[in-house]
């Protein structure tokens, strides 16, 4: 078995979308997505993108990935790695394929000086949960994650104030 992680490019953005397809479908939402591989590849084409995203092959194929993108905490007053997705496609799981995804992120967060690497697991997904429950990560009790989409979130921003841009020093 020949495992090796590498960075996604623009030309992967029809594989990653594959990929994010097959993990939709995997959380009973097959529909539900909307990207396309045109905007994957322009995101991931920008300087900064913004995302990142790991794909692991085994033995050529590609069998998983792992997308993520820094967010930033305040408490701590430096930037974090969300991981946004993680996922290895069925036939491959158990063969470590997860824990070298997640291996890497947490090299690349410490590497980066990162203050905490997070991420979301549906309630369901006991698979998962385990797994990460041995690489020592804690579920964080008493937060609720919230979202707005769609038309609630283009009412909000019609109703939003206006926002002073920064004031612009030469150069």
């Amino acid at each position: 078995m020949d495992l090796h992680l590498r960075f996604a490019l623009p030309a992967d953005a029809g594989l990653l979308l594959r990929l994010i397809r097959e993990l939709a479908a995997y959380e009973h939402e097959p529909d539900a997505v909307v990207a396309t591989a045109d905007e994957l590849a322009s995101q991931l084409a920008r300087t900064p993108p913004p995302f990142e995203c790991l794909i692991a092959e085994l033995d050529d194929c590609p069998v998983g990935f792992a997308l993520f993108f820094h967010n930033y905490s305040t408490w701590r007053g430096r930037h974090g790695l969300y991981l946004e997705d993680l996922f290895v496609v069925p036939e491959a799981r158990g063969r470590g394929v997860g824990r070298a995804l997640l291996t890497a992120l947490g090299r690349l967060a410490s590497e980066r000086g990162c203050a905490r690497m997070e991420w979301s697991v549906l309630d369901w997904n006991t698979p998962a949960i385990g797994f990460y429950r041995t690489l020592g990560a804690l579920p964080m009790d008493g937060w609720t994650t919230w979202r707005l989409t769609g038309e609630a979130l283009r009412l909000l921003g019609v109703a939003g104030s206006e926002i002073t841009p920064p004031e612009r020093g030469p150069g």
